[in-house]
C-alpha cells in the first residue's frame, strides 16, 4: 500500500471572517531575520515625531460676547461644559462649551469684576467686584434676572472662592474673611499686616487649608480653625495668584511677576520645590489640571503655556496674532481642554494636547495613537527626535525676549563665577536656583497673647 502525505491546514489560520477583516500576516519573531530592526524602529518614531507636529492644531474656538477684557473665569463643578466668565466693565456671562452660545447673561457689578467662584454642588456662583459687594447667582437663572443674595461690604474685595467640602466660601482684600452661605457678616477674619491680599485659594484636599497672596510678595498659608495665619513665605517680586496641586494636599504653585511659576511644599517653605521658567514677562494666571501632573499659565506676553508638573520647562506653547495679554486660565474637568480669557474680550478653546484628535477612535487609531507616543517616549532623548518633538515657533517679541533672558542669565553666571574664582574660597556660596528667589519665611503671633 503506497503512503501519502498531504498538506493540512487550518482556514481559521488564514482567512478572513469577512470582506471587511484585515488580511493576517504571519510573522516570525527571531531577531536573525531582522537585522533593521532598530533602524525601522527609529524610523517610524521619526515619522511619529512629525506627524505629531503636523497634525497640531490646537485652536478649537472662540466664545465672543463680551464688549470689554476678560477679568476672571471658573467653571461648574458638577458640569464638564459650563463655564462662567467676568469681564472688566462688570458683566458676568454663563457659557455652554458644547455649543458655544451665552445661556445669560447680568450686569454683575459696576466696575471690575475682580472673582468668580462655583459652589461645591453646582447650584451658585459667588461674584465681588469694585461696587464693594459680594453678590450670590443661581447658576440655573434667566438673563439680566437679580441676584439671590447681594452683601455690601466695608472695604474692595479682589478674589472670592469657595470651600470643595463645605458650605463657606472666603474672601480678600484689606483682611481674608471667611464667610457662611446664609450669613451676612464674615465668621471669621484674618489680617497679616497692612498690605492687601490679591487672590485667595481654598484646597480642594484640606478642608481647612486656605492660600493667598498679598501685595507685600507673600503667600500666605491660614488654617480656618485657627485664630491667625499658619505660615508665610516672602519672595523677590510679588506672586499675582497661587493655586493648590488637586492630587497632592501639601503642593502649590504660584505665579510670579517675575516671569516664572513656583511650586512650594507647605512643610518646606524655605525653597522652592521646582521653578518653571520659559515666560517672558509676568505670569498672569495658574490653574493645575485635575490629575495634579500639568499645569498652564497665561502671560503678559501674550501667550499661554503647559508645564508638567515635574519640569521647569514647557512642552507647549499656544499664541494667535490676536490674543493680548491673557489674564484667566482654566482646565477643563476632563482634563482635555485649556480656556483662556484675554483683553480683546475673547475667551478662547485649546486643546490640552494640540495633536490630539477629537472624537470617538476606532481600536486600531487608538493602538496607532498609543504606539507613536510610546516609540516617541523611548527614542525622545535621540538628538534629531528631540529637536522635532521640542520646536515650537513663536512671536518675535517673545523670541527677542528668550534671547535676552538667556543673554542676561549667562552674564550673571560670568559675573558670579570670576567673584568666585577671585574671592576667599566659601565666601561667595553656590546658591540653587529653588532658593535665589526666597526671601524668608515669618510665622504671625497669636492676636488673643
Amino acid at each position: 500500500m503506497v503512503k501519502v502525505k498531504v498538506l493540512s491546514r487550518n482556514p481559521d489560520d488564514y482567512k478572513r471572517s469577512s470582506k471587511l477583516d484585515l488580511q493576517k500576516v504571519q510573522r516570525n519573531y527571531n531577531p536573525q531575520l531582522h537585522p533593521f530592526e532598530v533602524t525601522r524602529e527609529y524610523q517610524r518614531a521619526m515619522n511619529a515625531a512629525k506627524l505629531n507636529r503636523v497634525f497640531a492644531k490646537p485652536f478649537i474656538a472662540s466664545l465672543d460676547g463680551h464688549r470689554d477684557g476678560v477679568s476672571t473665569m471658573c467653571k461648574q463643578k458638577n458640569k464638564l461644559n459650563s463655564l462662567f466668565s467676568g469681564s472688566y466693565d462688570g458683566e458676568l456671562r454663563h457659557w455652554n462649551l458644547t455649543t458655544q452660545k451665552c445661556l445669560w447673561k447680568a450686569q454683575a457689578h459696576q466696575g471690575w469684576v475682580r472673582g468668580l467662584a462655583c459652589s461645591r454642588d453646582g447650584q451658585h456662583i459667588f461674584s465681588v467686584g469694585d461696587d464693594k459687594t459680594v453678590k450670590q447667582w443661581s447658576t440655573n437663572m434667566s438673563s439680566d434676572a437679580d441676584p439671590i443674595n447681594s452683601i455690601v461690604t466695608k472695604s474692595l474685595y479682589t478674589g472670592v472662592d469657595c470651600s470643595w467640602h463645605d458650605d463657606i466660601f472666603v474672601t480678600c482684600g484689606q483682611t481674608v474673611d471667611i464667610w457662611k452661605f446664609d450669613k451676612a457678616e464674615p465668621i471669621k477674619t484674618f489680617k497679616w499686616g497692612n498690605d492687601s491680599v490679591q487672590s485667595v485659594k481654598f484646597s480642594p484636599i484640606e478642608a481647612n487649608y486656605c492660600l493667598s497672596t498679598s501685595s507685600d510678595r507673600g503667600i500666605i498659608l491660614y488654617d480656618i480653625r485657627a485664630s491667625v495665619a499658619v505660615n508665610k513665605v516672602v519672595l523677590k517680586m510679588k506672586s499675582n495668584v497661587a493655586v493648590w496641586n488637586p492630587m497632592e494636599a501639601f503642593m502649590f504653585t504660584a505665579a510670579n511677576e517675575d516671569h516664572n511659576l513656583y511650586t512650594f511644599d507647605i512643610r518646606n517653605l524655605s525653597c522652592a520645590t521646582n521653578v518653571h521658567m520659559d515666560h517672558v514677562e509676568a505670569v498672569l494666571d495658574v490653574d493645575y489640571s485635575p490629575t495634579g501632573l500639568e499645569l498652564v499659565s497665561g502671560s503678559y506676553d501674550k501667550s499661554i503655556r503647559i508645564f508638567p508638573s515635574s519640569s521647569n520647562r514647557s512642552r507647549e506653547v499656544y499664541h494667535t496674532k490676536r490674543m493680548q495679554r491673557v489674564t484667566s486660565v482654566q482646565w477643563s474637568m476632563d482634563s482635555k481642554f485649556i480656556l483662556s480669557g484675554s483683553d480683546e474680550t475673547n475667551i478662547r478653546i485649546w486643546k490640552a494636547n494640540a495633536s490630539e484628535k477629537l472624537g470617538r477612535l476606532a481600536p486600531r487609531q487608538r493602538d496607532n495613537r498609543d504606539h507613536n507616543q510610546k516609540l516617541i517616549e523611548k527614542w525622545g532623548a535621540h538628538p534629531e527626535v528631540r529637536r522635532i518633538v521640542k520646536h515650537r515657533h513663536v512671536p518675535k517679541s517673545i523670541y527677542s525676549g528668550m534671547k535676552e533672558k538667556r543673554e542676561i542669565k549667562a552674564s550673571i553666571g560670568r559675573k558670579e563665577h570670576n567673584r568666585r574664582m577671585n574671592s576667599k574660597p566659601g565666601s561667595v556660596p553656590i546658591v540653587a536656583e529653588r532658593k535665589k528667589n526666597v526671601v524668608g519665611q515669618a510665622v504671625q503671633e497669636d492676636q488673643d497673647e
